[in-house]
Parts: C-alpha cells; sequence; structure tokens
C-alpha cells in the first residue's frame, strides 16, 4: 500500500475512519486522501437546487476537511477532495481508480454496537464490488488512541482466495516489521453446515486437517518475510464461526486481513458467508482482500503527471 481513500464524513464513522486511516499512514507510510461525496447535483429533485446552494455545500464539504486533516500527525500526508456522485460508495470507488489507491477505509455503519464492525449501505457495497482492498474501523475506534498498528492478521480457511489474502497481511507485516498471526479457519471452512454434534473421530479428523493447514501456512510465511517477522499460528476451533472468534485473543493495535468469496469476479470484491461472520465477530479494524489481489502489483502515481484533480482542496 502506498495511498489509501478514507471515506469522510463529519460523523462518528467519519472520524473511526479517519482514525484508521491515520494508523495506517503511521504504520505504513501512506498517503491519505480524504474524500467527501456529495450527491450527484444532477440526482431528481421534485425542489430545483440552486447554484447558490451547490456552493454552500461545496464550502461545507471542504471546511469539514480541513478540520479532519488538520487533526492528523504532522507526519502524516494528506490530500482532500470533494466527489459528486450518485452514492457515497460509487464516489468512493470512482476516488479510488482516479488516485490510483491501494485501498478504500471506512467506517462502521450507524447501526453498529461500540467497538464492533458493521458494514451499512456503504460498507455492504463496496465489499460487494470495490476493485481493491476495503478496510472497516469498528465503532468508537477514534476514542481508543490506537495511532499505529503492532500486530498483523491473517484469518484464512483453505477456500479460493487464501492465498490473496496470506499474501497480503506477510506483505504489510514485512513493510512494518511487524509480528505475524496466522488464523487457521479450517475446522469452521469443512463444516458440513447440518448443525448436528460432531462424533470425537470426526472432531479429531477436522483437527488434524486443521494444524495440516497451519503448518502449510507457517511454511509459506516464513519462505517471504524477512528474519526479523515473528510468525505464530493458530488453529481458531469452535462450533461456529462466531464462537471461534470470540475465543480468539484480539489487542487493540491489531490489522485483520480476510479474503473475499471464490465467487468474486476477476478484480472485485464479493464478501462470502464466512468473511461476513468474521466482519460481525471481529472487534478490530479489518481489511476485506479482493479473491485475486497481488499486493506486490504497482500503480502510476496519480500525481506524476502534474494534474490536479477537480475538487482537490490544498
Amino acid at each position: 500500500m502506498r495511498s489509501v481513500i478514507v471515506g469522510y464524513l463529519d460523523t462518528p464513522a467519519g472520524r473511526d475512519a479517519l482514525a484508521l486511516g491515520a494508523a495506517l499512514a503511521a504504520t505504513l507510510g501512506l498517503r491519505l486522501d480524504l474524500v467527501l461525496v456529495l450527491h450527484d447535483e444532477g440526482r431528481a429533485s421534485l425542489v430545483p437546487v440552486g447554484p447558490s446552494y451547490e456552493r454552500h455545500l461545496d464550502d461545507l464539504a471542504e471546511g469539514w476537511l480541513k478540520e479532519a486533516r488538520a487533526g492528523l500527525p504532522e507526519s502524516v500526508a494528506s490530500t482532500a477532495h470533494v466527489v459528486r456522485a450518485e452514492t457515497f460508495a460509487e464516489g468512493l470507488v470512482t476516488a479510488a481508480g482516479d488516485l490510483g489507491a491501494d485501498a478504500i477505509v471506512i467506517g462502521a455503519g450507524k447501526e453498529g454496537a461500540f467497538g464492533r464492525l458493521h458494514l451499512g449501505s456503504v460498507g455492504g457495497v463496496l465489499v460487494h464490488s470495490a476493485p481493491v482492498p476495503v478496510a472497516i474501523a469498528p465503532a468508537g475506534l477514534a476514542g481508543r488512541g490506537v495511532h499505529r498498528f503492532g500486530t498483523i492478521t491473517a484469518a484464512v480457511g483453505t477456500r479460493a482466495g487464501a492465498r490473496a489474502v496470506v499474501d497480503s497481511a506477510i506483505a504489510v507485516a514485512s513493510a512494518a516489521r511487524l509480528p505475524l498471526r496466522l488464523v487457521s479457519l479450517v475446522p469452521l471452512d469443512v463444516a458440513d453446515g447440518t448443525g448436528s454434534v460432531d462424533t470425537r473421530d470426526r472432531a479429531d479428523d477436522r483437527h488434524a486437517v486443521a494444524r495440516e493447514h497451519a503448518e502449510g501456512l507457517r511454511d509459506v510465511a516464513l519462505r517471504t518475510v524477512p528474519d526479523r517477522v515473528d510468525v505464530t499460528v493458530e488453529i481458531a476451533a469452535g462450533p461456529r464461526i462466531g464462537d471461534a472468534i470470540r475465543d480468539l485473543t484480539w489487542t487493540d493495535d491489531e490489522l485483520v486481513f480476510v479474503g473475499s468469496s471464490r465467487l468474486a469476479q476477476p478484480h472485485r470484491l464479493f464478501l462470502g458467508s464466512v468473511a461476513a461472520k468474521i466482519v460481525r465477530g471481529v472487534p478490530v479494524p479489518l481489511v476485506v482482500v479482493p479473491r485475486d489481489h497481488d499486493p506486490r502489483s504497482t500503480r502510476p502515481d496519480p500525481g506524476s503527471d502534474g494534474v490536479v484533480h477537480e475538487g482537490t482542496t490544498p
């Protein structure tokens, strides 16, 4: 990651997204592109909207962005952009493409319980359509005082897309020189879904598969990460995903990576049922990675051509 879009509004969720973006920037040396999306001025309306009102909205949005940038640490480079689109999610995806951002950062939906992730309408659209990873801040993150991350975790099963998650987590842990935790979800990933109680033999078989999967994850990571990165592996055990997630230990300065469904279209996110349950259960910031995402890919610097994008505030 070299730059990320922060979907900002002057709301608790917007401030949580800003806190997550700032922590990512401090950890990885990223540039933050703060984006505030206003409804497209071509929207259908029974009451005509005059130019003066549109200017008022622009001024208000730019004022919010200016205040948000003023609250960032001096070491964090940032730009601010006002974008017009039919929906907030559409505006963020468009901005990510125009600015060459490596990820989109959003806050939890307004219905989210304190300290928990909740996608809301914007997050729901993004995790089923975005072409880049989407980072989600739990409700209340802005008040936790998390200024940088201390641990990177990848939660993976054996289905398609797992390698993209592991590679993304490895890339971030290596760049930031942070410990890497690999969580094997095999016992849940292969559950038959009947709700029946496992026999001891079946449970033993699943844990044997889990151990083998966990060892494979460790081998992949150790072949890739520098010697300075500490790698550990855990098996998430439990009859249901929610139980397994609750049994794991989480720290406030932890960043979790999960993958999108095997049903995802190329270069697009699609949140599967397992990942959706992880999102609801994890109490720390989380990144959803597209199935075929390659963290080693590079994007052209959007500022290298000297073009100033319309709607950018200095």
